[in-house]
């Protein structure tokens, strides 16, 4: 997956390292593909730059940004192409369009290639038609298809791109591919202003990020690509921009991550608020707020980006899949499962949210309101099994991670309780608390497997467990938790990365890497006091990025190639915090003036 992704928190596309457009959505994260080779190499639909065998391609993003160039040189010439998807302040708002802008750069030369642009609405379900259309004075290609269309503006000859002649580059050019019909012309002067503007805004961005020392560049990175899961228009973080990049090929195991879990979400606003960047917090909750229930149990796991809770999963059987490997899918039948861990990681986040923010007395109601809501679910629920976070679908059981969730949820509530002169009202959640906790204890600990079990009454292990320590549920150097590390590595750890589980679920036995439970372990070790050790795990780990600093959700154990939805929040979150975790020595704080 030697893909880079552009994006402005509206939508998002990746490039190959040829340059080419493998997969984009417009006009929303979630809308319907227009690209998607990387599902389909014939049919599913590309946008690319193509040239001769006679020029060597380098890719690497502009320092600072989310802008990606890609450098094409050759003895008859050189160019560089600046892909970005356009995001600036404009006043008071943000300008983020749903756009995906290619600036060519001559270097030198005359170079020659040519434009392979062949969209296919509708996750290339539509035949797609396209021809040159005049509106006025403003030319452009008008792609249709089904009941969806698509403009591409540019300064270069039309006909060529539709017939794909080759194309002499005799000084800059550019390719503007827009959702809407432009009203204003677009012109050279303007593409190159976006382009400027684009890269100052993530200069700026990355400037107000909080600095270390130590693993700056891949933190930086990491939270360059968080930010670009963030949808602005609501507030919702997704889980990753793709669908259907299968965990293993051959696995059947391919699903649609272009949505909001209350788990992945609440994590990466951890991550960023810890780096400084607070608005994304008051966005998320703003989310919450209108999506979550108050006063029922009805909760759930996650929610489409635009707050809509029905996520119908259907197959396009119509498309291959990634390299053959099908089936592709759309929507999630997972929104409807019962998963008790998530009242936990959603009330960790409020609390830090109300200890960080001076928040208006409406939104603190509302907080208080929503946290009694999950105080009360988790008291009258947390006895029941569920399928976790790892989303069996079938198989439900009493698992670890949720009863220690459910611990977090009330621990948090009683101290969110505190912090608004609250503390009568949770009596009984303290009570119950503790309740939880003996419970784990008794429960979830196997004194013959001589650690925290995945489930009541199973010797199988389970990654998710080494987060017992990062909740507080026990001090690092309990010697259970310490005996639980151990365990699980010499059962889970392979080659340096970690299985999540090994026992069967309801397609087989995991065959990948669950890349975000290795860096759990390099955190463990290092809470163990096994600092040394977690150290050359985690350059091991950052050693497997592809070429430009990304992780997907899965890497194989063999080969290190990376599988699944690509990038993955949740294993770009983690290498976050094991870099903070293990270089907090090192920690550069910016100015409080500074952070946004």
């Amino acid at each position: 997956m030697d893909y880079g992704i552009i994006g402005n928190c509206k939508s998002a596309a990746l490039v190959d390292r040829r340059g080419t457009v493998v997969w984009c959505c417009l006009p929303d994260f979630d809308s319907d593909s227009v690209f998607a080779s990387m599902l389909d190499e014939e049919k599913g639909g590309s946008f690319g730059i193509a040239v001769d065998d006679t020029y060597t391609i380098t890719q690497a993003y502009v320092p600072n940004t989310n802008v990606l160039r890609t450098v094409y040189e050759s003895a008859a010439g050189g160019f560089e192409l600046y892909d970005l998807m356009p995001r600036h302040k404009d006043g008071n708002q943000y300008y983020a369009p749903p756009e995906l802008l290619r600036y060519l750069k001559r270097t030198h030369g005359k170079p020659v290639f040519t434009v392979q642009y062949r969209p296919r609405l509708g996750y290339a379900h539509y035949a797609t038609e396209s021809r040159i259309h005049r509106m006025g004075y403003i030319k452009s290609i008008v792609s249709e298809g089904g009941y969806e269309s698509l403009y591409l503006y540019t300064d270069l000859r039309l006909d060529d791109i539709l017939e794909e002649r080759p194309i002499s580059l005799a000084g800059d050019a550019f390719l503007l591919l827009s959702y809407h019909q432009k009203i204003r012309p677009m012109t050279l002067e303007r593409a190159m202003l976006e382009l400027e503007r684009t890269k100052v805004y993530w200069m700026d961005w990355v400037e107000r990020t909080t600095a270390f020392t130590a693993w700056n560049e891949a933190i930086r990175r990491s939270a360059l690509v968080l930010k670009l899961l963030f949808y602005q228009e609501t507030g919702a973080i997704m889980a990753a921009v793709t669908t259907s990049l299968p965990e293993s090929l051959g696995s059947g195991r391919n699903w649609d991550y272009r949505f909001c879990w209350i788990r992945d979400a609440t994590m990466t606003l951890n991550m960023l608020t810890q780096l400084g960047h607070f608005n994304v917090a008051e966005d998320f909750f703003n989310y919450v707020l209108r999506v979550v229930p108050y006063k029922d149990d009805e909760m759930q796991i996650m929610y489409g980006i635009h707050g809509n809770k029905r996520l119908p999963e259907q197959t396009l059987d119509w498309l291959s899949g990634y390299k053959g490997n099908g089936p592709v899918r759309v929507g999630n039948a997972a929104h409807s499962q019962r998963q008790h861990d998530i009242y936990g990681v959603l009330l960790n986040a409020m609390l830090k949210y109300m200890e960080v923010f001076k928040i208006d007395n409406a939104t603190l109601e509302a907080l208080w309101t929503m946290t009694r809501s999950l105080a009360w679910t988790v008291m009258r629920t947390w006895r029941q099994p569920d399928v976790s976070i790892w989303e069996y679908r079938t198989n439900p059981g009493h698992f670890t991670f949720s009863k220690l969730l459910c611990w977090v949820a009330l621990d948090r509530g009683i101290k969110i309780a505190g912090l608004l002169g609250q503390e009568n009202r949770a009596e009984a959640w303290a009570a119950e608390r503790e309740v939880i906790r003996a419970d784990i204890l008794a429960n979830g600990w196997s004194e013959k497997a001589g650690a925290f079990t995945q489930r009541y009454g199973s010797e199988n292990l389970d990654a998710s467990v080494l987060m017992l320590a990062s909740y507080g549920f026990l001090d690092p150097s309990d010697p259970r938790f310490v005996s639980t590390v151990h365990k699980i590595r010499q059962e889970l750890c392979h080659d340096g990365l970690m299985f999540r589980y090994k026992n069967d679920d309801d397609f087989g036995t995991p065959t990948s890497s669950f890349t975000v439970c290795s860096f759990w372990m390099v955190k463990a070790l290092w809470q163990i006091g096994e600092k040394e050790e977690a150290e050359r795990m985690f350059n091991r780990l950052l050693s497997y990025a592809n070429p430009l600093g990304l992780f997907s959700e899965d890497l194989d154990f063999k080969t290190k190639e990376q599988l699944g939805n690509f990038p993955q929040g949740y294993s770009h979150l983690a290498l976050i915090d094991c870099a903070i975790t293990l270089g907090m020595r090192d920690k550069v704080v910016l100015p409080l003036a500074r952070r946004t």
